[in-house]
């Protein structure tokens, strides 16, 4: 009951923002390119290769962000024999302020939201989130959001949900005649008692240089730097002796916006 409650939940919430979305002008729109090169990643290959399609939007019902990677292995292969693999998510999100046509401004809080997503994947992997959110104010940030979800797996043992909070941000930093752009977010599920996966945390900025500023070409289009990735506990696997499941590496990356 608690998996179809959840899943009713969020297609409901795709299927509000899809309607709105369509009989509302779009606000903005942004779309990115990105490649990662990046070895010392555990459970799966160590060596990887990403090709990650995004995509985030502004509508007058509230926003949209989604993503699809596209994972090579380099010639190796996973514990399912597959050589490649693929990971997406899809996250809308209602803005309580925008569908009353009033601020729900107070102290740092700039908007109070419903938030939801699914992620999907190789595997069988459909996972379904829905909960509260907050958009900040914080002093220097181009944007800060604060995601909280109770997130639900689409599994034949029908484990129990669990609580995951996702802090999502952006900086910009001056850096002579160009930017340096700080942005990521954290997923941390929260210990369900036992039930499911482990708790997990997975901590995942990029840092990130205007190349496209620095060569006179246009702002915000082309970056070169690093996406740094810290897991503990990777997939809900706890760690152990035998099988280190805490990941901790740094991909080279390179992302064009068009």
């Amino acid at each position: 009951m608690m998996r179809k409650g959840t899943t009713v939940a969020v297609a409901g919430t795709l299927a509000v923002v899809s309607g709105l979305a369509a009989a509302s002008p779009l606000q903005w729109q942004d779309n990115s390119l990105t490649y990662l090169y990046g070895t010392d990643f555990e459970i799966d290959p160590k060596t990887q290769q990403t090709f990650t399609l995004e995509h985030a939007s502004g509508w007058n019902a509230g926003d949209l962000f989604m993503f699809i990677d596209s994972i090579q292995y380099n010639g190796r292969k996973d514990a399912t024999g597959n050589n490649s693999t693929y990971y997406g998510e899809i996250a809308p999100r209602l803005s309580l302020g925008k569908l009353s046509g009033q601020s729900i401004s107070f102290g740092p809080v700039k908007d109070v939201l419903l938030a939801g997503t699914y992620e999907f994947g190789r595997g069988d992997i459909k996972n379904y989130l829905l909960g509260p959110a907050v958009d900040l104010d914080l002093p220097g940030f181009d944007y800060f959001q604060l995601n909280t979800y109770y997130r639900h797996a689409d599994t034949p043992d029908g484990s129990r949900g669990s609580w995951q909070i996702t802090p999502v941000w952006g900086y910009t930093l001056a850096a002579g005649k160009s930017d340096i752009l700080i942005d990521g977010y954290i997923d941390w599920v929260v210990d369900n008692d036992g039930a499911g996966p482990h708790a997990n945390f997975h901590f995942n900025p990029q840092i990130k240089y205007d190349l496209g500023k620095a060569l006179d070409w246009k702002a915000k289009q082309f970056y070169a730097g690093i996406e740094y990735s810290y897991w503990k506990d990777k997939y809900g696997i706890r760690n152990s002796r035998d099988f280190d499941t805490n990941q901790n590496l740094t991909n080279l990356l390179v992302k064009v916006h068009f």
